[in-house]
């Protein structure tokens, strides 16, 4: 194997939320990795990083390996930036001690740029749907990504934030589509103090021109570069991280719309990315997962446990106005394989939150649902015996009216679990994590790489280490 260039690819298997974060932060700690590339999503993004002094950082639009010194971070085309809320992110940096987070960030030109008003439609959109919300972020995401497909050039980009002139231009245009729309739910619109709020974005006189000169400012802090920039970072010596956003239970395309989000959650983006300019390297493909199963936001979660979600807090996700509630069920057999039939080809795993397995009342996974409706309901949607479902049908080409469909379906399916009896038998809880991590792996028939025990990168274990090139230690 190589060992000069390796490009590892990180993705979410589940609704996301699985620790992504730390997971970067700790093969970034362990091997050479000069790049940490952003290679989905945008400003929704939270991933969790707790250094081993103590601190801590919510990543959203840096990379998560920017506690370690040289490691830079490259927002991709394919990443959604918000500048106002990079600003924010980089004080925050700079108040743990990292105070040249901007001057190790570059970004593609090409990357779209989320204004206010798209997060306030966003967000009054969600407001309007009323109990019927997607479980949005409430970051502008969506409203971004649409109106980048209706109207292309016309949309702000990186690149745009080096020109005052063309920022006001198409703040204005952007201004006026989102003005033209809110027209048209108005009238679904509470009377409420979030509501007011959000409307600010269109009723402040000063909302255009203030925006240019932060944008301005922005764009003279970070390095906004062009393709053949990109092609020589990857091109230098060591390790590339690729780190995914959310997770592949949401994608766009194979996610459960209309719970799903407006990003490819896959390993399609950061494939591209290097197959356009050559990349030689090894590439290693990583899926994280939780120990257990969770989803933040609305959408159906066949294994959602009250009773687990009462004991399994996460400090890190919490209730917040937007995605609400924080649910936590059982591992889930059948979403999981079909998230890994979604990707593809996986070498390996890394398998998160292994401490909180004590916690758990009675060790059980989901191993299939039983489906409460017509069984005339599912082929096409399901692998299937009468009423118990053994798998989720992978549908292609994309076709996001059946994805609609299997949604329908899965609200109304119900966990069938499988005991896990010699776990109970685990007189130590070092011993049932251990069963545990075994069982799954072969239950996924994918190996798991890295264990995690904590937030912490000393909380991890590398479990395959020939395959990652930890004996280049970043001094």
């Amino acid at each position: 194997m190589s060992r000069q260039n390796q490009a590892i690819l990180i993705a979410d298997l589940g609704f996301g939320d699985a620790g992504k974060g730390t997971i970067t932060d700790f093969l970034t700690r362990r091997l050479p990795a000069h790049t940490v590339v952003r290679y989905n999503g945008g400003p929704q993004a939270a991933h969790n990083v707790v250094t081993p002094d103590g601190r801590h950082h919510t990543f959203s639009q840096f990379g998560s390996g920017m506690f370690l010194p040289r490691t830079a971070t490259l927002l991709s085309r394919f990443m959604l930036i918000n500048p106002l809320n990079m600003l924010k992110e980089e004080r925050h940096l700079a108040t743990l001690g990292i105070a040249d987070a901007f001057e190790r960030t570059l970004i593609d030109r090409r990357a779209l740029v989320i204004t206010p008003f798209h997060k306030a439609m966003n967000r009054l959109r969600e407001l309007a749907r009323a109990g019927e919300r997607h479980g949005s972020c409430g970051e502008g995401i969506g409203e971004c990504m649409a109106d980048s497909l209706a109207h292309g050039d016309a949309q702000l980009f990186a690149g745009d934030l080096q020109d005052r002139a063309v920022i006001v231009r198409k703040l204005h245009f952007l201004y006026e589509i989102k003005r033209s729309e809110l027209e048209e739910i108005r009238s679904s619109l509470p009377d409420t103090d979030a509501v007011k709020q959000e409307l600010a974005a269109f009723t402040r006189s000063d909302v255009i021109t203030d925006c240019a000169d932060v944008y301005r400012y922005f764009s003279q802090r970070v390095a906004i570069i062009d393709d053949a920039r990109i092609g020589s970072l990857l091109a230098q010596p060591g390790v590339v991280l690729f780190e995914g956003a959310q997770g592949v239970l949401l994608d766009e395309n194979y996610g459960f719309a209309p719970y799903n989000t407006w990003s490819t959650t896959t390993f399609a983006n950061a494939e591209t990315i290097l197959r356009e300019h050559d990349y030689s390297g090894d590439i290693i493909k990583l899926g994280v997962v939780r120990s257990y199963a969770t989803r933040h936001g609305s959408g159906p979660f066949p294994t959602e446990d009250a009773a687990l979600t009462s004991a399994l807090p996460d400090q890190h996700n919490t209730w917040n106005d937007w995605q609400r509630t924080f649910r936590v069920g059982y591992f889930d057999l059948v979403a999981t394989r079909y998230a890994l039939n979604v990707v593809g080809h996986l070498d390996y795993l890394a398998l998160t939150h292994l401490d909180c397995l004590p916690v758990i009342p009675s060790p059980q996974i989901c191993a299939a649902y039983h489906y409460q409706g017509t069984p005339d309901d599912l082929p096409g949607y399901f692998e299937h015996v009468a009423d118990r479902i053994n798998s989720i049908t992978v549908y292609r080409p994309i076709d996001l009216s059946h994805q609609e469909q299997l949604t329908e379906r899965l609200w109304s399916c119900i966990p069938h679990y499988q005991s896990l009896a010699p776990l109970s038998g685990c007189p130590h809880s070092s011993e049932r994590q251990l069963a545990y991590l075994k069982l799954l792996e072969t239950e996924l028939d994918v190996p798991i790489a890295i264990a995690s025990y904590g937030p912490a990168a000393t909380d991890k274990k590398c479990l395959l280490c020939p395959e990652f090139h930890i004996d280049q230690k970043r001094s």
